[in-house]
């Protein structure tokens, strides 16, 4: 089921990227950051050293959440920023204060989460942007970083994306290696709207105009076009005559997106936007009480 709600993941989703990212990093324990005095005190920011757009505030607030928690103290953060928000070189995003021993230890794994995440929203609304005269929407896919699906899908949407399916649980894709299994396209496509609730994604890929034809007699209401040229695109929209919603993909980037939406198809999807992410350059700065 396509997902177009901004909602945050759930905590238990968000604690446990944070506590993944802060066992690697601290391990047994910060032998740096205990050289600083215990009761030492810092009031410190966070900025952006590009432009992009922000997301990620919540697994910063879970990290220092957590390590603030094991020092028994609070670590207060003040956003001046929210998801979403595009900012400018040397914006601050929020200014805190604390202990420095955990916020020390928090420091990089809160701003590697928050670096990648306002990565992945600043490229999904450099796609977007591209489309925005068309009616085609811009489709996240699986191709995420391990053990961090949720939070960069989250940050499709705050960059102006659309979710596909989240896993292999929630939607059908049938691809070419379903095809090869000895069912015949038409059964495994009626085989697949059977077996699952309505409303639920079933989708079907196909290679050529006649995978396309096959696939519309047979039902499919989302087909994928498969690596096909541009002409094929027109002429799959102009077979399709809106009965079913057509997705294209292969070879999205973004210098081909806004020629791809300009066919007339109604979704592109791109794993570009999650698995080549580029991080947002973020800094902490702070300063000793």
């Amino acid at each position: 089921m396509i997902q177009i709600s901004k909602a945050l993941p759930k905590k238990k989703v968000i604690r446990r990227l944070v506590k993944q990212c802060l066992k690697e990093d601290i391990g047994s324990g910060d032998v740096t950051a205990r050289l600083t005095p215990k009761k030492g005190e810092i009031v410190g920011k966070i900025i952006s050293r590009e432009a992009g757009t922000i997301c990620g505030t919540a697994w910063v607030n879970e990290v220092f959440r957590r390590v603030g928690k094991r020092h028994h103290t609070k670590i207060d953060i003040d956003w001046k920023v929210q998801d979403g928000d595009q900012v400018e070189p040397d914006q601050t995003l929020c200014g805190f204060e604390g202990i420095a021993h955990p916020i020390l230890s928090g420091e990089r794994s809160a701003l590697n989460i928050m670096q990648t995440l306002s990565g992945t929203a600043t490229i999904t609304r450099e796609y977007a942007a591209a489309i925005a005269h068309t009616k085609a929407k811009l489709l996240d896919t699986r191709k995420t970083l391990p053990c961090m699906r949720e939070a960069q899908k989250y940050a499709v949407v705050c960059g102006g994306g659309v979710n596909h399916r989240m896993g292999l649980y929630d939607g059908i894709i049938i691809k070419e290696n379903h095809l090869r299994s000895g069912k015949s396209l038409e059964r495994i496509v009626a085989d697949a709207i059977a077996s699952m609730p309505e409303g639920t994604l079933v989708e079907l890929e196909v290679e050529t105009i006649e995978e396309l034809e096959r696939g519309l007699h047979a039902g499919a209401k989302r087909i994928m076009l498969d690596d096909f040229s541009l002409d094929d695109m027109r002429t799959a929209v102009e077979l399709t005559a809106d009965q079913a919603d057509l997705e294209a993909s292969g070879n999205v980037n973004i210098n081909t997106i806004a020629t791809i939406a300009e066919t007339g198809v109604d979704f592109i999807s791109s794993g570009a936007i999650t698995k080549h992410v580029r991080a947002l350059d973020l800094s902490m700065l702070f300063d000793y009480r």
